[in-house]
């Protein structure tokens, strides 16, 4: 099967660039948390993000600072404001996953590439240069003021895309955080890139990628 959506909307970190927020924490807390501890403490770091997302707005850096506390709190750990700046400060040094550039390079020129991301306006730039590909247009959850899976973050690029979600192809890592909602929202197209960072789910109509450069297959090149 093929598709010809009019744009097509990319999750950055995670799906476009390598997420490395789980072993930046890692390098930074191995010598507070025991070995056989870190994996249990790495998870609640993650899940205690989902849960800081889900509220109202507040800057990335909060909800950084917010889940770093919450989990060294869970488990006994100390904490430092440095370990958030640290974390934080890391972001913007990502790369990305390997075959990304080349496979948006090769899809720009016959459907505009959109970024949606759970990021600040003066975060993303650094993270899109990595990429080099030619964007139409790059969206943040500062801009929609909410972050995915927030219905509100996906009618924000709508709005000012002037498209329908029935008009385009949504590309990520993450079920959690985009791919439900893209479902729901009725997106034309949905593509999983299965990069085991997270479980992969039936039922929801997506296209499972197991490299990226499978991605222009799915529009027909």
């Amino acid at each position: 099967m093929t598709f010809k959506p009019k744009f097509i909307s990319f999750d950055c970190y995670g799906t476009l660039i390598n997420f490395e927020m789980g072993p930046t924490a890692h390098r930074l807390f191995k010598a507070r948390v025991p070995a056989p501890r870190m994996p249990a403490f790495l998870d609640s770091f993650r899940a205690y993000r989902l849960d800081e997302v889900l509220g109202d707005w507040k800057p990335f850096f909060d909800v950084v600072e917010n889940s770093i506390r919450r989990a060294c709190k869970a488990h006994g750990v100390e904490y430092s404001p440095s370990d958030a700046v640290a974390l934080y400060d890391a972001i913007s040094t990502w790369q990305p996953h390997p075959n990304v550039v080349e496979v948006l390079e090769e899809i720009a020129p016959h459907v505009p590439l959109v970024i949606l991301s759970n990021s600040m306006v003066d975060l993303i730039p650094a993270s899109v240069a990595n990429l080099k590909a030619k964007f139409h247009a790059v969206y943040t959850a500062e801009e929609a003021r909410a972050y995915k899976p927030r219905f509100q973050t996906f009618e924000y690029m709508f709005a000012r895309l002037g498209s329908t979600p029935d008009q385009m192809m949504h590309v990520s890592s993450s079920f959690r955080y985009d791919l439900m909602t893209a479902s729901d929202l009725g997106f034309m197209a949905k593509a999983f890139i299965d990069r085991a960072h997270e479980p992969g789910s039936e039922g929801y109509g997506v296209c499972r990628l197991t490299d990226i450069r499978q991605l222009p297959g799915l529009i027909g090149l």
